[in-house]
């Protein structure tokens, strides 16, 4: 793999050394002190090349010497996701990006976000440490691929289509099917029969699959198989599942996953242990990858915080709140330190089974009352019942 360096060596140099740790779940103090310091480096960074930030952080009056230890960096002010949604910031001059991506946008709005060399390769080669830690890289093993992603298009740019087929790289594609197929006029749709076809003949073939995408459209599949009584297929126990994205606008029809999973190993014959899903979103490069025990573990490179909903403060591990992102991996962007619209807990390593020892998060939800709302129109509206005397 070639070098990959930070747009400013001499400025960047601790968020360099912390992105070259090659063990994912490894934390050592080492480790704590590069991301401490990385995370000084990289608020100075967009500070003198954003304006937006370099507001953000004079009004909040935070300077980066409040980091002392890790357990500071929730101190760094935050920028809401949604933030992203209407506008276009940037910590480089637009020369610099090499790939603009959205988000697939449950309402309505779309999160813009910019990649410069440094961060998108960056995090790729995070990909590539995880995938090779799981033991699921496998150059000499075809495998046969079933997408749940977009077919591509000229000009595509959801993350989600590119984060799959990026994942094609880790075992030779032997054959590859799209789940959601181009119309020819801009827009795709599911193509369920096709995925139980494609299904039923790559277990005649014996080749390890990987099914890759959105697990709303995994579970469509299962149903339709059930309904057609197709009796259980035997597909290779190497096989592997790696979900992400969600269940975007199928909430109501949401299963837990552990019962989706329990369906994949009764339907399909995959191993419990080969079924993973991952957590991300375009305003937070970061891949988070479910452990053996399907938790998301933090890796080295991120730290997790959960706020009170009604206070914004820190909550102790297991308390339900906002999801806070930080990491001082993004360049191209201000993003640093992540506000979501998901609910979730934090809880200590030593608490999962597995040998993880990083704390790792759970996702409770979306913080919104009906289906497709985000956390801001459903308070927005909240606080106008109350203003009304509703």
């Amino acid at each position: 793999m070639n070098k990959i360096q930070v747009p400013d060596p001499s400025a960047l140099n601790s968020v360099q050394a912390l992105c070259d740790l090659n063990t994912p779940y490894e934390i050592t103090p080492h480790s704590e002190e590069l991301f401490v310091e990385g995370m000084k480096e990289i608020v100075q960074w967009h500070s003198r090349n954003n304006l937006f930030f370099k507001k953000l952080i004079e009004f909040r009056e935070f300077t980066p010497e409040h980091l002392k230890t890790v357990k500071d960096c929730f101190k760094v002010p935050f920028v809401l996701a949604n933030y992203f949604k209407v506008h276009e910031e940037l910590s480089i001059s637009k020369d610099k990006i090499v790939l603009h991506a959205t988000s697939s946008g449950t309402t309505g709005q779309k999160s813009q976000f910019f990649f410069d060399d440094w961060t998108l390769r960056g995090t790729q080669r995070m990909i590539d440490w995880i995938f090779e830690f799981y033991g699921w890289t496998t150059p000499q093993q075809p495998a046969n691929y079933l997408l749940y992603s977009y077919e591509p298009v000229p000009d595509l740019k959801l993350g989600t289509a590119y984060t799959d087929n990026f994942l094609c790289q880790y075992a030779p594609v032997n054959h590859l099917f799209y789940a959601l197929r181009r119309t020819g006029s801009g827009s795709h749709e599911f193509d369920r029969f096709g995925c139980i076809e494609q299904l039923i003949q790559y277990s005649k073939e014996k080749l390890p699959v990987r099914i890759f995408g959105f697990p709303a459209f995994l579970h469509f599949t299962l149903e339709r198989m059930r309904e057609l009584e197709i009796p259980p297929l035997e597909l290779s126990p190497d096989s592997l599942i790696f979900l992400g994205g969600g269940w975007k606008g199928y909430a109501e029809e949401q299963i837990d996953k552990r019962e989706l999973y329990h369906r994949v190993t009764e339907q399909l014959g995959i191993p419990d242990h080969r079924i993973r899903d991952g957590f991300g979103s375009v305003e937070h490069s970061i891949p988070y990858i479910e452990c053996e025990q399907h938790e998301f573990h933090v890796p080295i490179w991120s730290k997790v915080f959960i706020r009170d909903v009604k206070t914004l403060e820190p909550l102790p591990p297991g308390l339900k709140g906002f999801l806070h992102f930080v990491t001082p991996v993004v360049t191209s962007v201000p993003a640093c330190s992540v506000l979501m619209g998901d609910l979730a807990s934090w809880h200590e390593g030593d608490s999962c089974p597995c040998p993880l020892k990083t704390p790792y998060f759970v996702v409770h939800g979306r913080a919104g009352i009906s289906k497709n709302k985000s956390c801001a129109v459903t308070a927005a509206e909240m606080l106008g019942k109350e203003r009304r005397g509703i």
